[in-house]
């Protein structure tokens, strides 16, 4: 290691730190090539490492290497002139175990392109053009099915589960929402209630996690918000007449609490950002934030094309964009000069259709793209995504991340996939155990 540290040309004097503490090495400063690039970094910190070892005979590790809050991807002095660092100083290099890439779990064909997917727990909800909303293991096995839409099924979302079942919304281009009630031993979900207020496409929906309500947007270029309480004595439950079974079967009818206008053309996705606070995406090139117990918008933020989906992460505090650019990108919605772009993460050929952020790393999100690819992105590395998980045929229309140990995806190509991901940030081994 030292040989390969002693090569002629200038050097740049470092250290080198880790959070994780199974992994720590002396803080001596060390007289690096200014041309060293990872691999040699590697070399370097496996040959501390193991000398620490006493036996030499551990196995290598590969891991990331952080100078200024960004992964270093070229060599050290290509590195630190991009950042505008200067060599005279001793340079802090942060190392990380690597994460490793997301393993294909399962690939469920269904009958017609897939919309919308949401895990929670052991299950995963999916809305198909089919016009049926599904439940399914982690697995792929099928629980139970959902028909009662006329039209595709554009958005999904569950409401709760429990032992026993649980409660989840479905939204279609036949502008309903259905609120269903599903039984886990009779294998039955049933509309408890029916929303009616749209009057286009309902195209997305966001559950509140801490009340009874939801917003919904649409065609129409409105968002709904909904209460999902118990029907009330006046709602009107089920007509006399022929028609009786049938509406009896699709719940109680529902009308929104509150419409939220402002968007020009069609809103493509919501999201919760805080209690109060809700976030919409539009064709319209904007995204907005509202207030939604005052009914008032908030702050516009503006692009260069229609977006598709925004996310929104209570651990980073970014909100996450995927746009008809072909760009994901991050916001600070809490920034004192206004609402700016964070950066820009830029490797789709595509729509980027969708987006969903790690529920456990504040550093990693997922897109999903029109150019038929899936790709994990550490923000601190924003030139390039961590991994690109393809194989699909077609375009890809949604992703979700609720479960922390599974990416979900879903589209034009007609299958469920699941791909596992371990956190190697938040489980690892620890190294004095001898594992």
């Amino acid at each position: 290691v030292a040989n390969k540290m002693a090569t002629p040309g200038p050097h740049v004097q470092a250290k080198f730190f880790t959070k994780q503490p199974q992994f720590n090495v002396s803080d001596d400063v060390f007289s690096v090539p200014a041309t060293v690039s990872t691999l040699e970094l590697n070399d370097l910190i496996n040959g501390l490492l193991n000398s620490g070892d006493g036996d030499g005979e551990s196995s290598r590790r590969e891991f990331d290497f952080l100078v200024d809050g960004e992964f270093l991807r070229v060599s050290l002095n290509t590195h630190m002139q991009n950042k505008g660092l200067t060599a005279e100083r001793v340079v802090s290099i942060e190392f990380l175990l690597r994460q490793q890439a997301p393993n294909p779990s399962t690939a469920v064909q269904q009958e017609d392109w897939i919309s919308s997917v949401q895990g929670d727990r052991d299950s995963i909800l999916s809305g198909s053009y089919d016009s049926t909303v599904q439940v399914w293991t982690t697995t792929g096995q099928s629980l139970v099915t959902g028909a009662g839409h006329t039209e595709p099924v554009k958005a999904v979302a569950w409401v709760k589960q429990v032992a026993s079942g649980g409660q989840f919304l479905s939204a279609s281009q036949d502008q309903l929402i259905y609120m269903w009630n599903w039984d886990r031993e009779t294998g039955a979900a049933v509309p408890s209630l029916c929303c009616r207020g749209h009057a286009r496409s309902v195209d997305c929906l966001a559950v509140h996690s801490m009340s009874d309500k939801f917003a919904s947007g649409s065609w129409d270029k409105m968002i709904k918000l909904w209460s999902m309480g118990e029907a009330d004595e006046d709602e009107e439950v089920v007509p006399q007449g022929k028609k009786k079974a049938k509406r009896e079967q699709l719940g109680v009818t529902r009308t929104p609490l509150m419409t939220l206008q402002g968007h020009s053309e069609a809103v493509t996705s919501v999201t919760w950002v805080d209690g109060v606070t809700l976030c919409s995406a539009s064709w319209d090139h904007t995204i907005r934030t509202w207030d939604a117990e005052a009914g008032i918008p908030k702050e516009t933020l503006t692009g260069s094309k229609a977006f598709h989906s925004v996310a929104y992460s209570s651990l980073s505090h970014l909100l996450a964009s995927g746009s008809s650019d072909r760009h994901v990108r991050l916001w600070d919605l809490r920034s004192q000069k206004g609402v700016l772009v964070e950066s820009t993460l830029t490797a789709h050929q595509g729509w980027v259709s969708a987006v969903a952020w790690s529920p456990t790393n504040q550093y990693h999100l997922i897109s999903a793209s029109y150019d038929k690819t899936l790709k994990l992105w550490d923000t601190r590395s924003p030139r390039a995504p961590l991994y690109n998980m393809s194989g699909h045929r077609e375009k890809l229309l949604c992703v979700d991340w609720s479960i922390p140990d599974l990416l979900i995806c879903g589209g034009a190509d007609k299958q469920l996939c699941t791909f596992t991901y371990s956190d190697l940030q938040t489980s690892i081994p620890d190294r004095q155990q001898g594992n």
